[in-house]
């Protein structure tokens, strides 16, 4: 018996945000299929506007795993994890034991396929890691977006910090999504038009 998908399953019960006042509570398995669109969606920019090649169902498939290990470790802050080298050094460490944990709940065939989702190496695309870490921040500026929609002021910082840490990329697919997407979600559903 293998534990695998069960323990995916478990992605719905990890929160994140912990320190923060949350008008509606967010948890890893939300996170990772915005995470998992939003690759998608820059990955399909970087294609079709910017003349990129990268594979956009792939970039999607590894947003969907990039947290998992975050059921064993629980979903650390970040102001907690990057406190200081010590801490983050430890983290890191936790988290690869999480990712050999997570390997482990599968049959022995099947580790090597799931391997570069759970634990990317050299052989996973430089480019679509790039554009996964992109995701997610966009994924982390939606939330405090809907936020302060909903009267928090709570994430007023950190949605202007993650919007500048997006700006610092400086990735052309990333301007786009938020010049002509990301105004959408400040919108009701009136609002725009459905």
């Amino acid at each position: 018996m293998f534990h695998f998908y069960a323990m995916l399953s478990r992605m719905k019960y990890i929160n994140r945000w912990g320190l923060m006042r949350n008008t509606t509570p967010e948890n890893i398995s939300e996170h990772s299929l915005d995470t998992a669109f939003f690759a998608h969606a820059l990955a399909t920019l970087r294609n079709v506007r910017f003349g990129g090649s990268v594979d956009a169902y792939q970039a999607a498939v590894l947003a969907m795993f990039h947290d998992v290990t975050e059921i064993i470790t629980g979903d650390l802050p970040t102001p907690v994890k990057y406190h200081n080298p010590q801490i983050r050094s430890a983290y890191l460490q936790v988290e690869d034991m999480a990712k050999e944990r997570m390997l482990s709940l599968l049959p022995e065939d099947l580790r090597a396929a799931y391997a570069p989702l759970i634990a990317p190496d050299a052989s996973v695309d430089p480019e679509l890691l790039e554009l996964v870490k992109a995701a997610d921040k966009l994924s982390a500026l939606v939330k405090c977006v809907e936020e302060r929609a909903m009267g928090n002021q709570e994430f007023q910082k950190a949605e202007t910090g993650i919007r500048q840490a997006l700006l610092d990329l400086h990735l052309p697919e990333v301007d786009c999504f938020l010049a002509e997407f990301l105004p959408s979600f400040f919108l009701t559903l009136d609002e725009q038009d459905v």
